[in-house]
């Protein structure tokens, strides 16, 4: 990630980030409300150290059913204090007395009865409160948090997505290039970091040679939505709505079919994946179809608080965006678990790791962007 791009410049201002668990923390916010009845049950849970899958298998050994059972909207990150919605089909059963599971590093905000199955990506977005320790130069953080809450931060997909040393990132490759991946899990993953790093790419070919600025030949996003057109030329109308923020700027999430900018636009893009030619076929072969992802990310109700251990963040993301591409351009942080596990692991425990789902800071799970689950 350090070689991609800064929308502000490198931040001067350094800080810990994840010190302890609670200095993260994550909220869900689903689109909608349990309907009260159905065979789905809807489990609203608080977890501080343990990962989605962990609480997964917990529920349906607990309510005997079959793993499969169990659904989630998205992954959250095992160092941190998240909550986050579980949906357990339990047909022609008596509901289970969720509260049992009550424990220091689990607990049951609330459940209730569903007619749907709780799907990957089904979330509106996530809440934020992350705290900063350490903290150096609070000043530039905060002129950066002015600026970024007008234009917003390049939409990177996070190192998360990557996994550990960007081992996501090689396997994938060698998937592509032959090498057999049995588990469908690992190979989405594989694939969804070879297609978010193409994505990273562009962006951030494009800030650097042209920032934010349209170019004829953009195909544009409705804003909250994953609509799409083409703007050959940018007259007054269309550009206030940009402006407006009704459109958004956008860059490929790779896959076969004709590319979808034209004139400037296109041929920035061409350029920027010139020497990614090998992924781009790979991701054309791999029963993905071309689509677009919104170049900026904008987050809603960034504010600070300056305390006695630090500088606390809180700020509402979109699904399938990540926390740590916004902390990039406010502050140059070293991950402290993260440390702490590089201190620790093994070199085999670390190639084990490899194979290891890398949960998402911004609560996205692996597979939330349409077709990347389709190997």
């Amino acid at each position: 990630m350090s070689e991609l791009h800064y929308l502000y410049g490198k931040p001067t201002a350094t800080a810990d980030l994840r010190t302890v668990n609670s200095d993260f923390i994550v909220k869900e916010i689903l689109p909608f409300s349990p309907s009260g009845e159905g065979e789905h049950h809807l489990v609203h849970i608080r977890k501080d150290g343990l990962n989605t899958v962990q609480v997964a298998e917990m529920l349906a050994k607990f309510a005997k059913v079959h793993p499969k059972e169990v659904t989630y909207a998205g992954q959250k990150d095992k160092n941190a204090i998240t909550e986050q919605w579980f949906g357990i089909r339990i047909p022609g059963k008596e509901t289970p007395a969720w509260s049992e599971l009550n424990s220091e590093r689990l607990t049951i905000l609330s459940s209730s009865r569903h007619s749907k199955k709780l799907r990957i990506g089904a979330l509106l977005g996530n809440r934020f409160i992350l705290t900063l320790r350490n903290v150096t130069n609070v000043e530039d953080i905060i002129s950066r948090i002015e600026k970024v809450s007008q234009i917003g931060v390049p939409n990177y997909f996070g190192e998360q997505r990557f996994g550990h040393d960007g081992k996501n990132l090689v396997m994938g490759r060698q998937m592509l290039a032959g090498k057999k991946v049995k588990d469908r899990n690992k190979r989405s993953m594989y694939l969804s970091a070879v297609r978010s790093n193409l994505f990273n790419t562009v962006v951030s070919y494009r800030l650097a040679n042209h920032g934010t600025k349209p170019l004829a030949g953009d195909c544009v996003m409705l804003a909250g939505s994953k609509s799409f057109f083409v703007t050959p030329e940018w007259d007054l109308v269309v550009l206030k709505r940009l402006i407006e923020k009704d459109i958004q700027l956008s860059a490929p999430l790779w896959g076969r079919g004709k590319m979808l900018p034209q004139g400037e636009a296109a041929e920035v893009e061409t350029l920027a994946m010139a020497e990614l030619s090998e992924d781009c076929y790979g991701l054309e072969h791999a029963g993905l179809e071309q689509e677009r992802r919104p170049l900026l990310l904008e987050p809603q109700g960034l504010k600070y608080e300056q305390t006695e251990d630090g500088l606390v963040l809180e700020f509402i993301l979109p699904a399938g965006s990540f926390a740590t591409s916004l902390l990039r351009e406010l502050v140059d942080y070293q991950d402290v678990k993260e440390l702490q596990w590089q201190a620790t692991v093994t070199p085999d425990a670390n190639a084990a790791e490899t194979n290891t789902a890398s949960e998402t800071d911004s609560a996205e799970a692996i597979t939330t962007d349409k077709g990347e689950s389709a190997l």
